[in-house]
Order: C-alpha cells, then sequence, then structure tokens
C-alpha cells in the first residue's frame, strides 16, 4: 500500500473510532475565524495530538482539532487550525486533513483564509471570493507515487472552484449586504512575507491576494473529487503597496475586526450549500 495512504487510512480509523458523525461539508478555518467552531452546534471534537502521526499546527491562532457539528442543519467537520507547509512538514502531511475530511464524507470543502492584497478595488477589511489560483515556489501535493484509491494520476484543474458554490456564496454575500468580489489567489512558500518584486510578479500572472496555505489545499481536493469553495478576507496590503513593514500582528487585527461579517458570510454560504 501507498504510505502517504496507510498513514491517511490509520488516521481515519483513528477519528472514527472517536466519532461516527459524517460531514456533508469539510470547513477550514483562517486567521481570525478561528473561535467559529465553538459557536456551532458541537457534536464532538478531536484534537489533532490525539491522532498517531497527525501534523499539529505550530501558528498562533491556530487550536490544532477537528469539531464536527451542525450549522443550522448542516452537518460540518471544522478544521481549526490549518498546517502550513512553511512550519516544515512535507507536503503530504500539510494535505492530510484535507483528504481525511473527504474520507470522512465529506463532499464539499470550504476554505477560508486571510492575505494580503494586490488588487487596489479589494482593499484591507474587505472579502474575496476565490475564482482560481496559483502557487510559487510550493509543490504540488500530487507530487510522487499517485494514490489511486483517492484520484487519477493527472486530475483537471481547469475549474477548482465551482461556479455553482461560486455563484451561491455571492448570492449569500448579497443577502447580507456584504461586498464580496471574485478573484485569483496566489500560494508562496512562506513564512517570510513576499517582497514587492515578488507581489509585482504575481500581480502581472493575475493575482488579486497572496497568502501561505489554500492552494496546495485545494489541488489535493480536486484530485478526490471534492467540491471546493473559497473565500479570503484581506488582512493587509501587500509588500510594495503598503507603506509600513509587514507584521503577523497586523494580519491577526484585521482578520479578528472583520470575523463577524465573515462569520456571518460563512454561515450563510453553508446554509444555501448544504441545503441541496
Amino acid at each position: 500500500m501507498n504510505k502517504v495512504y496507510e498513514k491517511l487510512t490509520k488516521c481515519l480509523k483513528e477519528v472514527r473510532a472517536k466519532t461516527d458523525f459524517e460531514p456533508k461539508i469539510a470547513l477550514v478555518l483562517g486567521s481570525g475565524l478561528g473561535g467559529y467552531a465553538d459557536e456551532i452546534d458541537v457534536k464532538a471534537t478531536v484534537d489533532y495530538n490525539e491522532i498517531s502521526g497527525f501534523p499539529v499546527s505550530t501558528v498562533p491562532g491556530h487550536k490544532g482539532r477537528f469539531v464536527f457539528g451542525h450549522v443550522k442543519d448542516v452537518p460540518v467537520v471544522i478544521m481549526q487550525g490549518r498546517v502550513h507547509y512553511y512550519e516544515g512538514y512535507p507536503m503530504s502531511d500539510v494535505v492530510l486533513p484535507i483528504r481525511l475530511m473527504g474520507l470522512l464524507g465529506a463532499k464539499t470543502l470550504f476554505l477560508t483564509n486571510a492575505v494580503g492584497g494586490i488588487n487596489p478595488e479589494i482593499p484591507a477589511g474587505d472579502f474575496m471570493l476565490i475564482r482560481d489560483q496559483f502557487m510559487y515556489n510550493v509543490p504540488s501535493p500530487l507530487i510522487g507515487e499517485n494514490i489511486e484509491e483517492l484520484g487519477t494520476r493527472f486530475p483537471d484543474m481547469s475549474e477548482i472552484y465551482k461556479k455553482n458554490l461560486r455563484e451561491k456564496i455571492l448570492s449569500a454575500a448579497k443577502s447580507l449586504d456584504i461586498k464580496l468580489l471574485e478573484g485569483v489567489y496566489a500560494q508562496f512558500s512562506g513564512p517570510n512575507f513576499e517582497t514587492p518584486s515578488e507581489i509585482k510578479a504575481a500581480g502581472i500572472m493575475g493575482a488579486d491576494v497572496v497568502g501561505m496555505s489554500t492552494a496546495c489545499e485545494a489541488i489535493a481536493a480536486n484530485h478526490m473529487g471534492l467540491n471546493v469553495c473559497g473565500i479570503s478576507c484581506i488582512a493587509n496590503l501587500a509588500a510594495g503597496i503598503s507603506k509600513t513593514p509587514l507584521t503577523h500582528d497586523e494580519v491577526q487585527e484585521m482578520a479578528d475586526a472583520a470575523a463577524p461579517r465573515f462569520k456571518a458570510l460563512v454561515t450563510e454560504s453553508i446554509i444555501r450549500i448544504g441545503s441541496n
């Protein structure tokens, strides 16, 4: 058996020994949204450190556990704290939680994050619906022996973020009177913030925002047949656009300030997506 898949199935068995809850939507919480998982109708929780060999987030503000429960009547599994490539984990471990949530039953992956803004039409404090993506200096999570049990060797990536899900989220934003433009997410490796020249290059290549997560997770999810959607909170202006040095504290503060509107948008979106 493929070693990555063997580890994945072992993690699945250990989680299933703790809960038989079957989610419909898997939600990954980015900076500023960590508290969202505590506000739902919680049925079970599993800490990452309770799962053998499972990667544990080392980033401040990321708790590190799965939360199972309901958003209204929609069964969800929430990743309260994600794992980043810059933390030193192999890419197969970075996307292991995504694959695990898919094997637990989730059909849709809902990604959220805090990002640096490039597009002046989406200022700090606003949100962006991810339409497409690209990665810079970040390896594909599909490198290595293909896991046939999950998907094909050469998966199509022409519509990672499903149009029908984007339409539901845009409708949710409109109903809440929340400004939401669509755009392109670029994932850099981190943990350093990008240089002004890198931001300029990313903008030329079509990026509206930059971050250090998400794109690799979306690829792994798309590979195994999950429907993917994602929303970014613009937490700061990117290097070369911002007039001040970038700090993680600034990102966290802006994400926290936007959290109430972000939570409302995520909740309404989940209800609309999960109604089918």
